[in-house]
């Protein structure tokens, strides 16, 4: 009785030792809009959309085999309110974030069929609210190597986006979809005249904000920054 009594003790404690050393250390990855790739706990000013990989890192697990549960909770508006959204049960889990907002994703680890959980791990993702803004003017082929593309000058959380130029007719001459992108002042490779154009821009943003904007484009080859003139084409 004595006998088993001290194995039944030790068996005790080499299964709490073994639970004890058990952790995960959970971390995120993604690659922003410039193509910069990150290896972090949080996003703190996020852009939507955003494909994010979230990955357990589980260490010292020795013979168990964990389960995971991933919890995806968006604050709701009210006093410390927050909506779950969703639950992933991979130890490595991806989502692409579209709406803005503050997002917080909890990670819970179950060691065995007893239910013997490891604390729970949390992960913050903001996401920020959009913005679009475009210049008036653009002074392509002048010399001076700025300014030589018409396109967004700030931009923010564009989950859709397509631009168009049109010349005084009414003739599309250009259209991109890449919140990056612009117009070069060329139509079919050859450069067009100075003048006014006119931009129409429909997009929308992760916040659900509608941009529908239509405004003048100023074409300017003669105009160089600092008040030189250049030459013409």
């Amino acid at each position: 009785m004595k006998k088993n009594l001290i194995w039944l003790i030790a068996a005790f404690i080499l299964t709490a030792l073994n639970v004890g050393a058990q952790k995960v250390s959970p971390t995120l990855t993604y690659i922003d809009k410039d193509g910069n790739p990150h290896d972090t706990l949080c996003i703190e000013d996020g852009q939507a959309p955003v494909d994010v990989t979230f990955h357990a890192n589980p260490s010292d697990m020795g013979d168990l085999t964990p389960s995971y549960e991933w919890h995806f909770y968006k604050k709701d508006g009210t006093e410390g309110g927050n909506k779950e959204l969703f639950v992933r049960y991979e130890e490595e889990t991806q989502y692409t974030f579209t709406e803005s907002g503050s997002y917080t994703i909890i990670l819970k680890t179950i060691l065995d069929s007893e239910g013997t959980q490891l604390d729970d791990e949390t992960i913050t993702v903001f996401i920020a609210d959009s913005y679009l803004e475009f210049p008036n003017a653009f002074s392509p082929n002048n010399g001076d190597e700025l300014n030589n593309i018409f396109k967004a000058k700030r931009h923010k959380s564009l989950v859709s986006f397509h631009a168009y130029i049109i010349n005084r007719w009414g003739q599309k001459l250009y259209d991109w979809t890449d919140p990056d992108g612009g117009w070069d002042g060329k139509y079919k490779g050859k450069d067009v005249k100075d003048g006014v154009y006119f931009l129409l821009c429909k997009a929308r943003g992760a916040d659900g904000k509608e941009y529908n904007i239509r405004k003048d484009v100023n074409l300017l080859r003669k105009f160089v920054e600092g008040g030189r003139t250049g030459g013409t084409n």
